[in-house]
């Protein structure tokens, strides 16, 4: 089901939904410029974790998490000083930011919409956004540098150049004074990233909410629904496309997980 109360059947169905060409405003004449997330509750929204953590004082704490971050984390952590790097660095690691996690792939989106079995009673939900359309409503200093890449993605290098500090990028609104969003490849810190197709989101104020600014953009974002009772379907379609904990977590850590949920109990008719 997409946010104007389609449906899907089957999983091929669910996948065309996903991949639906026509939908995308930037005319994907490349490659589709979509960012997917997915959460295994339909109910779960885009808050960052800093949020949920704070709330409304996200603003005041951020600077001290990162700074001890920056104190606390081994040298080698980081591959670069910069707040990106550094931002990135935390995120990948499970501090709460002011990030969000994407991804390139329908087909990784699909995993963590049904990763978490304790779920499988209530729908998923995979999120869409067409973030090259969305960079064409940033304010002119970031989309001069997503324009000038051709890519309509950005890179830590071009928010650098933008704004070197997070100081300096939560200066940028759009007309009307409303933080905005930046999706980012973050840097290819281990295989974890590269193998997910990872993509960060990240508005201009640690307090603001992606999920209020798409509600303003209707036609820049898509919300597909994974029925409850489609969710057995998909994992099983996953694990033979060998999209699973043992690839997207390379490692013991994501092997172990693979093995738990793979050889777990399952509803009599998946048996």
């Amino acid at each position: 089901m997409n946010k104007d109360g389609g449906g899907s059947r089957n999983v091929l169905a669910l996948i065309e939904e996903l991949t639906l060409e026509t939908w995308q405003p930037s005319g994907a004449d490349v490659r589709p410029r979509v960012a997917y997330r997915g959460l295994g509750s339909e109910n779960h929204g885009l808050d960052t974790g800093l949020f949920r953590l704070r709330g409304d004082s996200s603003a005041d704490i951020e600077p001290h998490i990162l700074r001890n971050l920056r104190k606390y984390a081994h040298r080698d952590a980081s591959p670069g000083d910069s707040d990106w790097n550094w931002l990135s660095v935390a995120q990948h690691h499970g501090l709460p930011t002011r990030l969000l996690d994407w991804t390139h792939s329908p087909y990784v989106a699909l995993h963590f919409a049904t990763a978490d079995l304790a779920l499988y009673d209530e729908p998923g939900v995979v999120w869409c956004v067409d973030y090259a359309a969305a960079h064409r409503l940033l304010p002119e200093v970031l989309r001069d540098e997503t324009e000038a890449s051709g890519s309509g993605l950005f890179t830590v290098e071009m928010l650098s150049r933008a704004a070197a500090t997070l100081e300096e990028f939560d200066t940028l609104h759009d007309a009307e004074g409303n933080s905005v969003p930046v999706f980012f490849e973050p840097p290819s810190l281990d295989a974890r990233i590269a193998n997910q197709a990872a993509v960060f989101s990240v508005m201009t104020d640690p307090r603001a909410s992606l999920g209020d600014w798409l509600a303003r953009h209707p036609e820049l974002f898509r919300k597909v629904v994974v029925p409850a009772e489609l969710k057995w379907r998909v994992r099983d379609h996953l694990d033979q496309a060998n999209v699973t904990e043992r690839v997207l977590f390379p490692g013991l850590d994501g092997l172990c997980r693979w093995l738990a949920r793979y050889y777990g109990e399952r509803p009599p008719d998946r048996q």
